[in-house]
């Protein structure tokens, strides 16, 4: 859970803090050149003076003229609207991308530079994922009035990255729900649940560990909003009970190590799993990969899967596009098409002649 604010912080901007009486704003790790190469940067005295410190630094934003920036606005106002995860992998491409074009006028800018970026980056994956950002950070720019039209969106096809293709047959889940949960009795209990509830809902990672009966639990259903970025709001679900998810719900109460936790899947102290600053679940991530390799020795599986594989499962069971993408909390099919829906297309032959 994220921890509550200081008395003397409540109502300030996001990051801002009153110390040793003036107003300070923490800097996000990674973004220190931009603030001068510090980690606490002193806005003013006064709140007023505090106020117009920080329009001096949006003032300047607006007069961007290069791509570094351009970059700088991003991170300024962009950025931090996102998950937390999401923001330091944002700061860490912003960082690449700034050592080679930061320099460059935003004029300048042409799709044959996004090429000879990629070209030249070993890592693919990271390089499209710097080119995402970059493209976003454009269309901001069109938005913000430095040009009238984004120089390479549209323009530029980049080799796309496979999407993973892992289907998990029902008789591998079904080992892995027989395993023996004699030995770390509560954790396998607890993946176990939480296989039933991924297989009924698909509902993601993050989601389903932030699940709190108290808050999500309602008559009609299981209620959720996607935890996908910060000040905006995510896609709301609502999944209706089934006498089998009951059931499964009930399975992961039982294993949680602390009966009083607020949330459905806990650690030993009751906490979630999620760590709100990072957006990351290193203890669940670490407990899961004990339990692959328990199914992997102890079973008939022979190639590991990830959870997020369930999630592609529950999607490509589900008997169409739309009932799969509703699972998901998709806005949009196509993703649920390309990445999700991992059973080869069925087809009926035509009559012969």
């Amino acid at each position: 859970m994220p921890r509550p604010r200081k008395p003397e912080n409540k109502g300030l901007p996001a990051r801002w803090r009153h110390l040793h009486g003036a107003y300070y704003y923490a800097v996000p790790p990674g973004l220190e050149p931009q603030w001068d190469g510090k980690k606490l940067f002193r806005l003013g005295a006064t709140l007023s003076a505090a106020y117009r410190g920080w329009a001096a630094r949006l003032e300047t934003a607006d007069t961007a003229k290069t791509i570094g920036q351009l970059l700088d606005r991003y991170a300024l106002e962009v950025v931090p609207t996102k998950a937390p995860r999401t923001q330091t992998e944002n700061i860490r491409y912003i960082a690449a991308l700034r050592q080679v074009f930061g320099d460059l006028a935003i004029a300048d800018m042409k799709p044959q530079l996004v090429y000879r970026y990629v070209d030249k980056r070993s890592a693919k994956i990271a390089a499209h994922r710097e080119m995402e950002v970059l493209s976003h950070a454009f269309t901001k720019a069109v938005e913000w009035g430095y040009i009238d039209r984004h120089p390479f969106k549209g323009e530029v096809r980049l080799p796309g990255e496979k999407p993973r293709d892992r289907y998990v047959e029902d008789w591998e889940v079904l080992e892995c729900l027989a395993l023996d949960s004699r030995r770390n009795k509560g954790s396998v209990r607890a993946i176990q649940a939480y296989i039933r509830i991924k297989l009924m809902t698909g509902m993601a990672r993050s989601d389903l560990l932030r699940l709190q009966p108290s808050q999500h639990f309602k008559d009609d259903g299981i209620h959720i909003q996607r935890h996908k970025t910060v000040g905006t709001t995510g896609k709301r679900t609502i999944y209706d009970w089934t006498s089998e998810l009951h059931t499964a719900v009930d399975m992961a109460l039982i294993a949680r190590p602390v009966d009083i936790a607020p949330f459905l899947f806990c650690t030993r102290t009751g906490k979630g799993y999620v760590n709100e600053a990072s957006g990351e679940s290193h203890g669940w991530d670490s407990m899961w990969q004990r339990f692959m390799d328990r199914v992997l020795k102890d079973t008939k599986v022979t190639e590991r899967f990830t959870e997020h594989d369930l999630r592609a499962k529950c999607a490509s069971d589900a008997p169409t596009l739309e009932h799969a993408r509703a699972l998901l909390s998709h806005a949009d099919g196509r993703m649920t098409e390309r990445a999700y829906r991992r059973k080869p297309e069925r087809v009926k032959p035509l009559s012969g002649l």
